[in-house]
């Protein structure tokens, strides 16, 4: 009976341990969440084999101590050193909120395949080709301003 217990001990730390290694350190769905689970579901599945009284306590006190367990981290202080704390407080200027019209002239600063990055009086946005492919430091027109994006085709030569 003692093996029993020690074996049942066993199976629901572990599969607390894993849980909040899931919920707290490891990104997505990893190993450790299913394991956690899993040596959960063993370790009450175990304790029914034994009798109907001690699965009820392993479930009850098993949900408990997750839960416990959770609340206190979530509270404590310890993952506050770990955390990230900065505020992004930028934002992503509109072409329309620039000085950039329809006609302006620029460069391609990469390939716009169909879409990259393109330079107007000095200021980098993402441009848009229309119809082909165009290749890095080309010079382009824009032609229309849709969002975002700057809408543009290759400068044809007067």
């Amino acid at each position: 009976m003692v093996i029993d217990i020690i074996i049942i001990v066993f199976l629901i730390t572990a599969a607390i341990v894993l849980i909040l290694a899931e919920i707290f350190l490891l990104p997505g769905i990893t190993f450790a969440g299913i394991g956690g689970v899993l040596f959960g579901i063993g370790g009450i599945a175990y304790a029914y084999t034994l009798n109907f009284q001690t699965g009820n306590i392993t479930l009850i006190s098993s949900v408990v101590a997750l839960g416990g367990l959770f609340l206190w981290m979530l509270r404590s202080s310890t993952f506050n050193r770990i955390a990230l704390k900065t505020d992004i407080e930028s934002k992503i200027a509109s072409p329309r909120e620039t000085s950039l019209k329809v006609g302006d002239t620029g460069i391609s600063l990469s390939r716009l395949a169909p879409v990259g990055k393109a330079r107007f009086k000095d200021i980098i946005v993402e441009a848009k080709s229309v119809n082909d492919f165009i290749d890095e430091n080309t010079p382009v027109v824009i032609l229309s301003i849709e969002g975002y994006n700057v809408i543009v085709e290759t400068e044809k030569p007067i």
